[in-house]
């Protein structure tokens, strides 16, 4: 299985077209923030990571999520099963909740099984 896109994101909506085929609306895309208070300060974004099944693949996988902050250490991870039928698409919503002791970034390390990691930042901005 593949992760087509991670993101953070404020919504997403799914609907149905003619094909049959589904469309994915991803609304309030972020990579930065401000915060809500000045650090420290914990907060529970939302992550949105699509994944693919190819037609010769079994379906089963478990998702992993490390946030690590930019000294490479962990401060929160998020492990989850999930069962997609072979041929389409899924996708995982992600809450975790992290917290910043000072502005800056924390980076969403994502893979399902053992395959490649796909690395998503989320940069703390100052209060305003």
């Amino acid at each position: 299985m593949d992760i087509v896109s991670a993101v953070f994101a404020e919504n997403i909506e799914l609907r149905q077209v003619p094909g049959p085929s589904t469309r994915i609306d991803l609304t309030g895309i972020m990579f930065s923030l401000a915060a809500p208070s000045p650090p420290p300060v914990t907060i529970a974004p939302h992550l949105i990571v699509l994944v693919r099944c190819r037609p010769d693949e079994d379906g089963q996988g478990i998702l992993e999520v490390v946030f690590k902050d930019e000294k490479g250490e962990q401060v929160a991870r998020n492990a989850q099963p999930f069962t997609v039928e072979p041929g389409k698409f899924t996708y995982r919503l992600v809450r975790g909740e992290l917290t910043y002791e000072q502005l800056g970034t924390i980076e969403a390390h994502c893979r399902v099984g053992q395959g490649p990691v796909t690395v998503v930042p989320l940069t703390l901005l100052p209060a305003v």
